[in-house]
């Protein structure tokens, strides 16, 4: 009689579950972008399938919110800025209700997205000190675009999409973390020579993280022109805009608020660093078109996640 209960309680709980999944499917459908885009991780079929079930579950992430958000800690290093200034109009669909686009240009009329390469120097949280050394390095990216809210006019940066190079690190992001729709690169690299060369890798495999293959090399000093400047006075206030965006904002329609994540990052403008090259990615080409990228880099980064707080749409 025991077992019988016991699992009659087990088929109870699993149609609960799946029951529960649908309706919140119906409120938090997926979108093109963002954390409800669809998740695809770049292993094999068979095992691929568990993985995404787990990435994709809206009961699972409904679970995560509960659980209070803990202090991480990497010293990043060799951070690659890859930028396009594009026609506003293109991008602001993009963005959710309740956030607007950072508007550029004399007009107004432009606004800038940016995928960043870079590769952690072991992130796990502040708490763990000096023991935190023991943790991974893996190397990510981010593809941003520069926003505000629109009710108080607080700037920050909101992910279209990010992705890492190790699984646990993504299936966390993605359960826990509101504002990282994180998924896994099959391959990522990056390369910096003793001249200063830089080659880039990120190659998605079969998942659905961003590509994009990029040959850069550092410029004696800063240039007076380049795409940036349809958008920008000079190559400063360019740095200026991209630069210091130490607030991550996405919206959670089904409950009426904001969520802003804080990060530290307080990135001398002076230590940036004009770069020069190829890229190339598919994924940048679907959002920009045939915008032209500039880059910069960032020799090093004191990354640090303060916590994430709500705010009323």
């Amino acid at each position: 009689m025991r077992v019988l209960l016991t699992a009659a309680a087990s088929v109870t709980a699993a149609g609960a579950a799946v029951w529960a999944e649908r309706l919140l499917t119906r409120s938090r459908p997926e979108t093109r972008y963002g954390r409800y885009a669809r998740w695809v991780h770049p292993a094999g079929r068979w095992r691929a399938a568990p993985l995404n079930r787990v990435a994709g579950s809206r009961l699972l992430r409904l679970l995560g919110e509960r659980v209070p958000p803990v202090a991480f800690v990497s010293d990043i290093t060799d951070v690659v800025y890859v930028n396009y200034v594009v026609d506003a109009r293109r991008l602001a669909p993009l963005v959710p209700a309740g956030l607007e686009l950072q508007r550029v240009g004399e007009r107004g009329d432009l606004a800038v997205l940016t995928f960043l390469g870079y590769r952690h120097g072991h992130l796990g949280p502040a708490r763990l000190g000096r023991w935190r050394r023991l943790l991974p390095s893996p190397l990510q990216s981010n593809w941003r675009l520069y926003v505000r809210h629109a009710r108080t006019g607080m700037a920050g940066v909101h992910f279209l999409s990010t992705a890492i190079g190790r699984t646990p690190h993504a299936l966390g992001a993605r359960l826990l973390a509101e504002g990282l729709p994180m998924h896994v690169l099959g391959r990522a690299s990056r390369l910096v020579t003793a001249d200063g060369r830089i080659d880039l890798r990120l190659d998605p495999g079969r998942g659905t993280a961003p590509d994009a293959t990029a040959r850069l090399v550092p410029l004696p000093e800063r240039p007076v022109d380049g795409p940036w400047r349809s958008a920008f006075a000079d190559y400063e206030e360019m740095l200026a805009h991209c630069v210091p965006q130490d607030r991550a904002l996405s919206v959670q329609p089904w409950r009426g608020r904001l969520v802003r994540q804080e990060i530290s990052l307080g990135i001398p403008l002076e230590r940036c660093v004009p770069l020069s090259g190829t890229v190339t990615s598919a994924a940048a080409g679907a959002l920009v078109d045939e915008a032209e990228p500039f880059a910069f880099l960032v020799p090093f980064v004191r990354f640090r996640f303060e916590g994430e707080t709500y705010e009323p749409l």
